[in-house]
C-alpha cells in the first residue's frame, strides 16, 4: 500500500498505517453514544497528525445544524453521515467502507454514496466500498469480485456510471 508491503508490518505498525493512512465506515455506525456528532468527528481526528478541520467535514455532509446532536437525536442517516465524516476527517489514504448503505432507505443511501464519491473525487482518496448490492459496482473505477474470501476476478469499470444514474 502506498509502496509499503503492509502484510510485513508487526501489531505496533499495523496500528500506527491504520491509525495515520486508513479511515473506517461500518453499517452500524460505531458512534460513541455519549458523544455529540461534532466530538465523534473530534475523538477520530484527534489520533491523526494531518486531519481535516472537524467543524468543516460536518458541514460537507450536511450536519452543521445538528453538531451538538448526540447520536440517539440523529437519524440513521444523519448517523451514517457522521460516521463518514469521523472518517473522512482523519483524512486517511484509504477510507474502507462496510456496507455503507445497507441500513438505510434507498434515497438516504443515495445521499451517503454521493459523499463518498465526492471524497474520492475532491480529496483524492481511495474508497473501496465492500457491498452485496451489485448495482453499486456500476460506480466503480475498479470492481474486485470476492467468493469464500479468494479473488475471483478484477475488471476495470469502462462505463462507470454517477451516483444519480444508479439504481437498485
Amino acid at each position: 500500500m502506498d509502496g509499503e508491503d503492509i502484510t510485513a508490518f508487526n501489531d505496533r505498525r499495523l496500528t500506527e498505517y491504520r491509525r495515520r493512512d486508513v479511515g473506517f465506515v461500518f453499517q452500524f455506525y460505531n458512534l460513541i453514544t455519549n458523544l455529540t456528532a461534532l466530538e465523534n468527528v473530534e475523538f477520530a481526528a484527534d489520533v491523526s497528525r494531518n486531519h481535516l478541520d472537524t467543524r468543516e467535514t460536518l458541514i460537507k455532509v450536511g450536519l452543521g445544524d445538528r453538531l451538538r446532536n448526540f447520536p440517539a437525536r440523529l437519524s440513521g442517516g444523519e448517523q451514517q453521515r457522521v460516521a463518514i465524516a469521523r472518517a473522512a476527517a482523519k483524512n486517511p489514504l484509504l477510507l474502507l467502507c462496510d456496507e455503507p448503505t445497507g441500513a438505510l432507505d434507498y434515497l438516504t443511501g443515495k445521499t451517503v454514496l454521493g459523499l463518498l464519491a465526492d471524497i474520492n473525487r475532491e480529496y483524492r482518496k481511495t474508497v473501496i466500498i465492500v457491498t452485496h448490492n451489485t448495482a453499486l459496482a456500476t460506480l466503480a473505477d475498479r470492481v474486485i469480485h470476492i467468493k469464500s474470501g479468494r479473488i475471483e476476478g478484477v475488471e476495470q469499470n469502462a462505463n462507470k456510471k454517477s451516483v444519480e444514474e444508479v439504481e437498485w
